[in-house]
């Protein structure tokens, strides 16, 4: 996840410096005094829990599985927009699971005891035991493995496998499937910071505060428009109630109406108003033809970069869990 993490604050003007490859130190000189790590994700969690490290850029998944539910950790920002997956359990579709298509399914099966567990191997040894113990199988055996899982049934060494899939075609390629509620956990990238620096180390929560706001502005942005629009009217009243009344969309909190003037004959005259809305993408086309259905011409449109709200709504949750 390192370049898309990189890209991310590159795009938020937190461009990492990081002055030779093969180092693991580099700085973001927009934000002096921070130092920035690069390390394997499971040392990022292990790291902040420790004290080493204040912030860390992870998936969702690492801060489950190897956070092992301390109370120290506190996700800043649950949704960085990358490394979207899921953790979730797949079995073979042939053989003996060829008609097992749920949880409570694999469950019931008598294949299973003592003597004979159903072997289920992960990289996620935590986490499957707390899925394992939740949804009631009994006979579980956890396996341990690095990498290759999909490999594991068909070579015999185990049963299922619970990992992490994204598109589920490397499932699909080794003959595996996902199951009804088989699904342990929803992962992306997230910030998460140690709670111990952020109330006891000076400035950490200074920091936070303006990477969060960096964040948040930019994300909120991310495949918005402004779609700028001329329009005849007689009043900014008159051009303001034709938009709010004849389409869907009215920008944030309403649209901008700025007075737009023309010379003619001599004289200058105030006939036209610009109008401003803010667009997401997936709509861009459908607010220009309703723009242009209540007398809109001359559209022009610009992606946004950052939308700054008076306050992240993410820096008061971060607040309250501090209790500041």
């Amino acid at each position: 996840m390192a370049e898309d993490t990189i890209n991310l604050l590159k795009d938020c003007q937190l461009a990492v410096h990081k002055p030779n490859p093969r180092q693991y130190i580099a700085s973001i000189s927009s934000l002096p005094g921070l130092e920035v790590w690069f390390q394997r994700a499971s040392d990022v969690v292990r790291k902040i829990r420790a004290g080493d490290v204040d912030l860390g850029i992870v998936g969702y998944d690492m801060v489950c599985e190897y956070g092992e539910d301390d109370d120290d950790l506190i996700v800043v920002h649950d949704a960085l927009g990358f490394g979207e997956c899921h953790l979730a359990l797949a079995i073979p579709t042939s053989g003996i699971f060829e008609n097992i298509s749920s949880v409570s399914e694999l469950a019931a099966m008598k294949h299973w005891s003592p003597e004979r567990p159903l072997r289920i191997v992960t990289g996620y040894t935590h986490l499957g035991k707390k899925f394992v113990d939740k949804i009631g199988l009994k006979h579980v055996r956890l396996l341990t493995a690095d990498g290759a899982l999909e490999a594991a049934p068909a070579m015999g060494t185990a049963d299922a496998i619970l990992d992490l899939v994204s598109s589920g075609t490397t499932l699909r390629e080794n003959s595996l499937k996902e199951i009804e509620g088989g699904t342990v956990l929803q992962s992306q990238g997230v910030l998460v910071a140690s709670k111990r620096s952020l109330l006891l180390r000076e400035t950490a929560l200074d920091k936070t505060h303006e990477i969060l706001e960096r964040l948040e502005a930019h994300l909120r942005a991310k495949n918005q428009f402004t779609v700028t629009a001329n329009m005849r009217g007689n009043s900014k009243d008159e051009v303001a109630e034709r938009i709010l009344l004849n389409t869907e969309f009215h920008g944030l909190q309403g649209p901008t109406i700025c007075p737009v003037f023309s010379k003619m004959n001599g004289s200058v005259l105030e006939n036209y108003y610009a109008i401003i809305i803010c667009v997401t993408k997936h709509r861009l086309y459908d607010a220009v033809k309703q723009l242009r259905k209540i007398g809109g011409s001359g559209v022009l449109v610009s992606p946004l970069t950052y939308i700054f709200d008076e306050e992240p709504p993410r820096w008061r949750m971060l607040l309250d869990k501090l209790n500041q």
